[in-house]
């Protein structure tokens, strides 16, 4: 498809939201969170049971967006090299050749990414901070934009790793998505009853136009109020009581590049103290390490970060 001119890029956003609200139904909120964390230039960690719809979303993404699209299962014996590529010898000619791995895509799906062993989690992180992968002393761009799209099963499941804390850093939010309501599940079962409804996503956008998104939400303004008001949500965790590790300055810059694209996806211009508040549990949560009293006491890391925003005084 062509190019999105510039002053397309708000109807752009619109079109995303109608061809992903189509395939996973009833979900608006999770669906907005997707598309923030894609504006925003970061990755999406969907955290849920099995069968409720997080692969569906990242692919019906990637086909709306009309980008490639790779989808790696994670197991525990995928190998670092299974996802990076690797460098293969040419006995006949005498020569070595590097295969590209699945990580060489705009839009990755990590499916079940808990299930893989941390060494091979790990193996993204260059991929997720630098957008290049380094192989054999050799460092290879990826496409731009690049993203990673991780689903994880809750790590009570059978067979799951905890992702280490510097992974989870990584990703500039999560999200879950949940059981449908009774209604949007009917409309599931009558959507799928002759076709797939992944079959009628229609192409909105393209790599230039996401670039050109990620470019217009940078441009969104954020004032040095609001700007202190994220530092004191921040600092707020890192003197928490409960808490053994509070949020980063990665994740203070996470929470800021969302702020943005949320208020550009709700069509503003500039960033309110209530982009910050919506934004603080999927971005902050599972950036923190609760002290194991707290964990064992029936603290979650969610209400946690609810509790630090209701105690840390809003910016008028």
């Amino acid at each position: 498809m062509a190019t999105a001119s510039v002053p397309d890029l708000r109807s752009t956003v619109d079109s995303l939201t109608e061809q992903l609200s189509n395939v996973v139904r009833g979900k608006p909120a999770a669906i907005e969170l997707l598309l923030v964390g894609v504006l925003a230039g970061g990755h999406v960690l969907i955290e849920d049971v099995p069968g409720v719809g997080k692969t569906t979303l990242a692919k019906a993404l990637a086909l709306a967006s009309d980008v490639s699209f790779t989808r790696v299962q994670f197991t525990p014996d995928l190998l670092p090299a299974d996802i990076l590529g690797t460098e293969v010898l040419n006995p006949k000619e005498g020569t070595i050749a590097f295969h590209k791995g699945p990580v060489f895509t705009h839009v990755l799906l990590a499916d079940e990414i808990n299930r893989a062993s941390p060494r091979t989690q790990s193996a993204l992180l260059e991929a997720m901070n630098e957008k290049q992968v380094t192989i054999e002393g050799q460092s290879r761009a990826l496409p731009d934009p690049f993203f990673v799209i991780a689903t994880q099963n809750p790590l009570d499941f059978e067979g799951t790793y905890p992702l280490p804390e510097a992974q989870l850093d990584r990703f500039i939010l999560r999200l879950s998505l949940g059981y449908p309501d009774e209604e949007s599940e009917l409309a599931i079962l009558t959507d799928r009853r002759t076709k797939d409804p992944m079959d009628a996503v229609e192409q909105v956008a393209d790599a230039a136009s996401l670039r050109h998104l990620q470019a217009a939400v940078r441009e969104v303004a954020v004032t040095e109020i609001v700007a202190r008001y994220i530092l004191k949500l921040a600092a707020a965790t890192r003197d928490h009581r409960d808490l053994e590790l509070g949020v980063s300055p990665r994740g203070a810059l996470s929470i800021y590049r969302a702020a943005q694209a949320r208020a550009y996806v709700k069509g503003r211009d500039y960033v309110l103290p209530d982009d910050v508040q919506a934004l603080a549990v999927p971005t902050f949560a599972h950036r923190v390490m609760l002290r194991a009293a707290a964990r064992y006491g029936g603290t979650s890391d969610k209400s946690l970060i609810s509790d630090v925003v209701e105690a840390v005084p809003v910016p008028t």
